[in-house]
């Protein structure tokens, strides 16, 4: 088993299970609503917004791992266009969790070597530290999820 292997499987349970924390985002928005994904509560982020800025990082190393340029900013990555319907809520999901999958089997396909050199530029480190990188920012903001959904759940 290759070490890229082992990250793509880390980023697909933080996703769809199977992690030390027996929480992942799939499980987690099951059952979430439109209502419940845009509520603001005590001044937090929303659900949605959480999933938004997770999956924005994601699509951005996608296209580096499809060989387009970084073009990524922190400023819009909690920008999200408006969620208008259900199915828009659902689309935001469905998405996040296709960009997941495509993304870890993006990973599986790099070679070792290639994680120690620098992703796009040296002021961001390396592949490695890039992959693990978003999987540890995922599982962070999926404890936020977590905590805000059981708070909108209490009301």
């Amino acid at each position: 088993m290759t070490i890229s292997s082992q990250i793509a499987k880390q980023l697909r349970a933080v996703y769809f299970g199977g992690n030390w924390t027996t929480s992942n985002m799939k499980d987690q928005l099951v059952d979430v609503d439109l209502e419940m994904a845009t509520y603001q509560t005590f001044g937090l982020n929303t659900i949605a917004t959480l999933l938004f800025h997770t999956s924005y990082y994601i699509t951005a190393v996608i296209e580096v791992l499809e060989g387009k340029p970084l073009t990524a900013s922190d400023k819009f990555s909690f920008t999200h266009p408006p969620l208008l319907t259900d199915q828009d809520w659902k689309s935001m999901i469905e998405n996040a969790l296709n960009d997941a999958e495509k993304f870890a089997k993006l990973i599986e396909k790099l070679p070792d070597e290639r994680l120690l050199e620098d992703f796009t530029d040296g002021k961001y480190g390396n592949y490695y530290r890039n992959l693990t990188g978003i999987i540890e920012h995922t599982h962070y903001h999926l404890g936020q999820i977590a905590v805000i959904k059981k708070i909108l759940q209490q009301n």
